[in-house]
């Protein structure tokens, strides 16, 4: 079944917005209740960004593929999947949706709608840890999408789950939530001065693993 691009437009916004929300939700909600123990904090943040991905991926993949992440629709559009045209506009309603993500998340615990995060998270280290965060995420969907595209779901929200431990940076992986976490002064928050670098490694990431997906074909 083929879809408008209106319903593909509409399934990447509410995708993004939904995704958002649970990162900033969970993520004050973890602190809340975790007793300042950030440890236990980020867990509670992990376990729902995890669990989000594979219901909101697994509800709106056949609609527009449910990318909610530029680099994702900047490699379908290198590997022909998607026109630029149609690229444009689904990066256009992830940064939106994104943003309304974060002020609903906001607005569900009382907060102020928009924030601006004082969250440091600078260094190289950490821009470092997203380029290999995005590089990973992109191979574990290229990889799943050849031959067994129906476990995707759960194959990026393990993926997103694990690297949020075993990056430096709890693996963003994502320039549409980087944006919209720049605007939350909670938990999962990051400074706006500190976005150019993590969407600069983001894309990097997603446009290498394009690059090295692209060799590994089946011989003939």
């Amino acid at each position: 079944m083929k879809f408008t691009l209106g319903a593909r437009l509409t399934a990447e916004f509410i995708g993004t917005a939904f995704l958002v929300a649970a990162v900033v939700g969970s993520g004050v909600m973890g602190e809340r209740l975790a007793g300042g123990n950030v440890a236990l904090a980020l867990l509670a943040n992990t376990i729902a960004t995890g669990a989000a991905l594979v219901a909101l991926i697994a509800a709106l993949a056949d609609v527009s593929g449910a990318h909610f992440n530029p680099v994702v629709t900047l490699s379908d559009v290198l590997e022909r999947r998607l026109a630029w045209q149609d690229a444009t506009g689904y990066v256009v309603v992830q940064i939106v949706g994104g943003i309304i993500g974060a002020a609903t998340a906001h607005a569900m615990f009382g907060l102020r709608v928009i924030s601006l995060s004082s969250h440091s998270r600078h260094g190289w280290p950490l821009v470092f840890s997203e380029f290999v965060a995005t590089f990973g995420l992109l191979l574990v969907i290229r990889g799943c999408s050849r031959h067994r595209a129906s476990i995707i779901p759960v194959a990026v929200g393990s993926y997103i789950t694990a690297a949020y431990w075993f990056t430096a940076s709890t693996s963003f992986a994502n320039p549409a939530v980087t944006i919209a976490r720049s605007l939350t002064n909670t938990f999962s928050g990051i400074q706006p001065v500190d976005v150019p670098l993590f969407i600069g490694a983001q894309l990097l990431g997603g446009l290498v693993a394009t690059a090295v997906f692209a060799r590994l074909q089946p011989a003939e």
